[in-house]
């Protein structure tokens, strides 16, 4: 068992947390974005910033070549609506993705945002460690968390209507 804490403080012990996202064992703050038969989209639990989106595979795999064929069209789709919501609802002009197959749960991407204030801490890949903290511990009010609870709304009510 894992210790995880979430964007809003709590902490859970999970084995793996994806597959306590996926299977509804854990409800990710704002509830889910968009989901398929494959995938489960949803706000990142641990760091509170607008729009930044987990897509996790249903299936606990942890590497992309062990996608089926379904999958990989599932997973293209998925990630190009949310990008498309992304920019057309919340104005989100660049994301950074990141995949990791030595992650300690499951196969998931991650869709980070670029907002003006994070250039801050940089224009790099480099920069985005310092931006999650950042949001973690400086982020974490009442007013950041509606505007992340609204985006939640907007985009799922875009990607599933």
């Amino acid at each position: 068992m894992r210790e995880i804490t979430l964007s809003n403080g709590k902490t859970v012990e999970v084995e793996c947390l994806s597959c306590a996202l996926t299977s509804g064992l854990i409800q990710p703050d704002g509830g889910v974005v968009l989901e398929t038969e494959y995938f489960h989209a949803h706000q990142d639990v641990a760091y509170p910033i607008k729009g930044l989106i987990i897509i996790a595979s249903k299936r606990h795999i942890k590497r992309f070549d062990e996608l089926t064929e379904y999958e990989q069209v599932d997973y293209i789709t998925v990630l190009s609506r949310i990008r498309k919501a992304q920019r057309d609802i919340l104005g989100i002009d660049y994301v950074y993705y990141f995949y990791n197959e030595d992650t300690s749960h499951h196969f998931h991407t991650w869709m980070v945002p670029r907002y003006d204030w994070m250039y801050e801490f940089g224009r790099s890949v480099e920069s985005v460690r310092p931006v999650l903290l950042h949001a973690r511990e400086e982020m974490n009010n009442d007013e950041n968390i509606q505007e992340v609870m609204e985006a939640i709304k907007s985009l799922r009510k875009e990607l599933n209507t």
